[in-house]
This record gives C-alpha cells, sequence and structure tokens, in this order.
C-alpha cells in the first residue's frame, strides 16, 4: 500500500516540513533571551518579570538612562575578606534590561579573596586592570583549574561553575569582568552555607563536611548564621 504522504503534492509536504520547523524549539546560546525591541529600560518600581523588568514608557527615556558610571569608583576591602564587588548589572544600570549583559568592578587587596562562588544565569569573563591575581575554577566532575593573571590577561568561567580570584600581589588589584546575562546572579559559597537566613541545619553541615559541632559554630558565628 502506497504511503498517505506520497499522495500529498510536494508543495503541501514542504509547507508541512516548515510549520514542524518552526514550532520545535531552537537552540540558544545565550543566557537571556533576545531583545524584541530596540531598547527596554527597566521601570524598577514595577514587579520583576519572567525575564526581565517591564519597560519605562520610550517618552521617559533620556540619554541618562544609557550611561553609568558606578564602575568609576574604588571599592571597600576593609572586611574580612579583602574584597569588594562592585555590580554593574540591571537593578544598578536599569539600561542593560533584556539585553543580555552585565559587567562588574571588583577590587581586592593585598591577600584579599573573592571568594569561591558560582553564576547560576551566566559565563563570566574578566580581564585583570592591575595587580597580580590567582583565579581558580571547579569543574562538575571536581577538577581544578587556575593560573596566575597580571594586568592584561583574560579569563573565562563558564556558567554555573564555582570560581575565585585572589590578589596574590603586594598592592591592590582591580578586576573588570563580563557577563552575557543582564542579571547573572551569585551564589557565594561559604555564605550560602553559613549565612543563610533561616540557618542551615548544623546535623546537614556537620555530615557534609565531616567535623565537629564546635567547628560549625565558629564558622557560622563569623557569617552570622
Amino acid at each position: 500500500m502506497a504511503s498517505k504522504i506520497s499522495q500529498f503534492p510536494s508543495q503541501t509536504i514542504l509547507i508541512l516540513y516548515s510549520i514542524l520547523l518552526f514550532l520545535l524549539p531552537l537552540p540558544s546560546h545565550s543566557a537571556d533571551p533576545d531583545p524584541l525591541q530596540d531598547f527596554c529600560i527597566a521601570d524598577l518600581k514595577s514587579t520583576i518579570s519572567v525575564n526581565g523588568f517591564p519597560c519605562k514608557p520610550a517618552s521617559n527615556v533620556t540619554s541618562h538612562d544609557f550611561f553609568f558610571d558606578g564602575l568609576t569608583r574604588e571599592g571597600e576591602t576593609d572586611n574580612s575578606f579583602g574584597s569588594s564587588v562592585t555590580q554593574g548589572n540591571v537593578l544598578a544600570f536599569p539600561g542593560l534590561n533584556t539585553l543580555g549583559i552585565s559587567m562588574n568592578r571588583v577590587d581586592i587587596a593585598p591577600g584579599g579573596l573573592n571568594p569561591p562562588h558560582s553564576h547560576p544565569r551566566a559565563t563570566e569573563s574578566g580581564v585583570v586592570i592591575h595587580g597580580t591575581i590567582l583565579v581558580g575554577l571547579i569543574t562538575t566532575g571536581n577538577v581544578f583549574y587556575s593560573k596566575t593573571l597580571k594586568a592584561g590577561e583574560m579569563f573565562v568561567v563558564p556558567r554555573g561553575l564555582v570560581h575565585f580570584q585572589m590578589n596574590v600581589g603586594n598592592k591592590k588589584a582591580l578586576i573588570i569582568t563580563a557577563f552575557n546575562s543582564h542579571l547573572p546572579g551569585a551564589a557565594i559559597v561559604p555564605l550560602n552555607l553559613f549565612g543563610s537566613k533561616p540557618s542551615v541545619p548544623d546535623y546537614v553541615l556537620t555530615k557534609a563536611f565531616q567535623v565537629e559541632q564546635s567547628v560549625i559554630d565558629e564558622i557560622k558565628y563569623k557569617f552570622g548564621g
């Protein structure tokens, strides 16, 4: 018996295949969805929607909305980590809304550390502006990669992988990082585990780290957990 498909004209079959192609999900290599307009300056007074903030009315947009000077100021590194991250995401720079990009400034004092963390919604790339930085990342296969970088050298951290930057020089260091998301997020490992509200149960942490309760108590005290 002849196939029923062969009874349709070839032009009809071609149309059917075209419709199927449009119905199938297409692969995307960007962390955020592609914008559907020239710009969408975030209206931060509105509640956040699924993939960004609602747009501010175009009639209210000014030149100021396309510029941001927040990364010009040195961050305060007088803290327990000796580092500071100044975020240039959509919350600080509404003009980035829906564009799938953002940048951070990372200041690190000598011996300071931008602690182990991950970005759940973006891949990170960065360039050392000045200083000597040890950059390390850990794969999901538990493989550790690292390199000491100097001014002008660049690194990349694939989306979601735990990583850190440490100043191994004797002067202040500065890194500028970029992300393929307007709001990459940051899960900071020590703060998440020992400073969350409400706290992670002690019996979970003692089991996970194979240590006594006193050790967990001491670490939680330092992070306010």
